[in-house]
């Protein structure tokens, strides 16, 4: 079976205090963008493939293939212009994988990722693959989990990875695992998303939270998004962004520049380094 994960953007990213598990209380709005994606096959370990050869022949030495120690899971990566620089066994796809098979020995299967979508970029990318393998299994094996489910295991998996299960706009609360149904009721309407991946910049999400300095807001996500957009300038924020800017301060010209330019609202997405602006039509 083969998928398109989507990322995500976040608006507005409030860290409320860290816990005592050592994560951090947040406070986001996930909302799909289509317009970035990897490309993901998922596959009983007997079958063909109908993107390997395609992956082969465009990404020739730079594709990486591992299998693990059980044989049960063979999984290829290929990235342009590059390979993976983590051990292919380490992919969330292979987490995700483990984390449904442990409770339903599941057949063996190969995994075929094209990794179109930036790395380090606050995109959730990753993310986004491995709930994407949660559900391509769940349809392959017949295991008839709910969305609900599914979202158990996502978490399981990462902080921001139960989003995906649902792929729709959802307030991310606790550590972003505890999602609530959001309508955005045309607050996109008669505007434009713009989405700008600096290239060679990455940030580690691990490294940005351990900058970061936990406030409460005066406002919160959803009280700012019932405002005008207009206004979100002046009161909807991502916490990340002095301590990332202050290590990338070319991602805060970047973002300058976005607002130069006519946008009426930009913001870096997550941890970083992507930014996004809205333009009016």
């Amino acid at each position: 079976m083969i998928c398109v994960p989507n990322v995500k953007i976040n608006l507005g990213l409030n860290v409320l205090r860290k816990r005592q598990d050592g994560y951090h209380d947040i406070e986001t709005l996930f909302v799909p963008y289509n317009d970035i994606h990897d490309t993901l096959e998922v596959i009983k370990a007997d079958d063909y493939s109908r993107i390997s050869a395609r992956l082969f022949a465009v990404y020739g030495d730079s594709v990486t293939q591992a299998v693990s120690p059980d044989g049960k899971i063979m999984i290829t990566i290929a990235i342009p212009g590059d390979s993976p620089d983590w051990d292919p066994m380490d992919d969330l796809c292979v987490k995700a994988y483990r984390l449904l098979d442990a409770d339903y020995d599941l057949p063996s299967v190969k995994i075929f990722l094209e990794k179109t979508a930036p790395v380090g970029a606050g995109l959730g990318g990753g993310s986004s693959d491995a709930a994407t393998v949660l559900k391509i299994l769940d349809s392959l094996f017949s295991l008839g989990l709910s969305e609900e489910k599914l979202a158990v295991y996502a978490a399981k998996a990462g902080s921001d990875c139960p989003f995906f299960i649902y792929n729709r706009p959802m307030l991310g609360r606790g550590r972003g695992e505890i999602l609530t149904p959001f309508e955005l009721n045309g607050i996109f309407n008669g505007y434009e998303m713009r989405v700008i991946v600096p290239e060679g910049i990455s940030v580690s999400t691990s490294q940005a939270y351990k900058n970061i300095v936990p406030r409460i807001p005066e406002h919160s996500v959803p009280e700012v998004l019932a405002k005008p957009v207009e206004q979100w300038k002046e009161f909807l924020f991502n916490d990340f962004e002095p301590a990332v800017f202050a290590d990338h301060p070319e991602l805060s010209a970047i973002k300058k520049s976005l607002y130069d330019s006519g946008a009426v609202y930009a913001s870096m997405s997550g941890s970083g380094s992507a930014l996004f602006a809205l333009y009016k039509k």
